[in-house]
């Protein structure tokens, strides 16, 4: 799995014209699903993204975690996530799971964030052409791959 996890002071993602998930103070994720994919993928990445320290503290350091400020998350489908650039210049998805293996990990993954935050945890629509909109504070912007564990 790969995730793009962006402290915001808020978002929201919209489809169809209708705004179907909005937060204030909390993350963005963006999450990409691969093939090989698994229960043990979703539990690290979970706690990871719940721990990280990203939030400011008193003095203005990054100590705080999400769990910390009590923030919310919105998590939003991303398969470009896993775009190959390497031969010419339309990306190739071929690395990101099809939606059957696909959804039930997503699906999987918000219910896992939800438990482990102890709150409802926004969402997109799985496959839909959505409009996300942020407000990135920092910026703040992290990738992390359960992969490639730096």
């Amino acid at each position: 799995m790969r995730a793009v996890v962006q402290r915001v002071s808020r978002a929201s993602v919209g489809v169809s014209g209708k705004i179907i998930s909005a937060i204030p103070t909390g993350v963005l994720v963006l999450l990409g699903i691969t093939n090989d994919d698994g229960e043990e993928d979703i539990r690290w990445l979970v706690r990871k993204i719940a721990n990280l320290r990203i939030f400011n503290d008193a003095d203005g350091v990054m100590n705080l975690s999400l769990l910390d400020v009590k923030g919310d998350a919105i998590v939003v489908s991303q398969f470009t996530l896993y775009a190959a650039t390497k031969k010419g210049n339309r990306p190739s998805y071929i690395k990101a799971a099809k939606p059957d293996v696909a959804v039930p990990l997503y699906e999987s993954f918000v219910a896992e964030l939800e438990k482990h935050l102890g709150k409802k945890v926004g969402t997109g629509v799985f496959g839909a052409d959505m409009k996300v909109d942020l407000l990135n504070n920092g910026p703040v912007t992290i990738i992390i791959d359960t992969k490639n564990k730096e």
